[in-house]
């Protein structure tokens, strides 16, 4: 796995029910998730990893990545066409 972008973000937890990421910092910059497309889960090694795929409101396309292992964030960019 190619390496991602270390993040600050926002995340909602709920009992019995997922994490939700609601924002992120990207080179200064918040972006708001509008809406999160797909998430799974596998593993690096020992670390069980947390994939979310997410898009934000200005309609960009964004992986999210929690590493349950180092308790860290990263975002992978993706573009759409």
């Amino acid at each position: 796995m190619q390496a991602g972008l270390p993040i600050r973000i926002a995340v909602v937890y709920q009992a019995g029910v997922k994490p939700k990421p609601v924002w992120f910092e990207l080179n200064r910059k918040q972006h708001r998730i509008a809406r999160t497309t797909y998430y799974w889960k596998d593993r690096l090694g020992d670390a069980p990893l947390l994939h979310w795929a997410v898009v934000t409101e200005d309609d960009a396309l964004y992986e999210l990545v929690f590493n349950a292992l180092d308790q860290t964030w990263e975002l992978f960019p993706h573009r759409t066409e």
